[in-house]
């Protein structure tokens, strides 16, 4: 809490997460919240959790910002890259895992 906050949760991978279950949703004041509490927590990226009002919270709704959501999928796809060149196998491995699970 406070000036110097850190987010609602941890173990969020690489995230400040801001948990939000409210009748009424900022959008914007969600993302700016999280987005100082990423680099409170040092952090690369804030994210807000938005919980569906009358739904679990699996049915909720994870929102960035789209220049969060840039900088995020630029580090998956550098990241992919050289997981692929350092070892093509275990990458095709975990893109086919991940490709079955959608």
């Amino acid at each position: 809490m406070g000036r110097l906050d850190i987010g609602d949760v941890s173990g969020y991978y690489l995230h400040a997460a801001e948990l939000k279950a409210e009748k009424t949703i900022t959008l914007s004041d969600y993302i700016a919240q999280a987005n100082r509490e990423a680099v409170n927590a040092g952090q690369p990226f804030g994210c807000a959790v938005v919980k569906r009002r009358m739904k679990g919270v699996a049915d909720g709704y994870v929102v960035r910002d789209v220049r969060t959501d840039a900088r995020l999928m630029n580090r998956l796809r550098d990241m992919e890259e050289a997981l692929k060149d350092a070892d093509f196998d275990r990458w095709f491995d975990i893109d086919e895992e991940h490709r079955e699970a959608a």
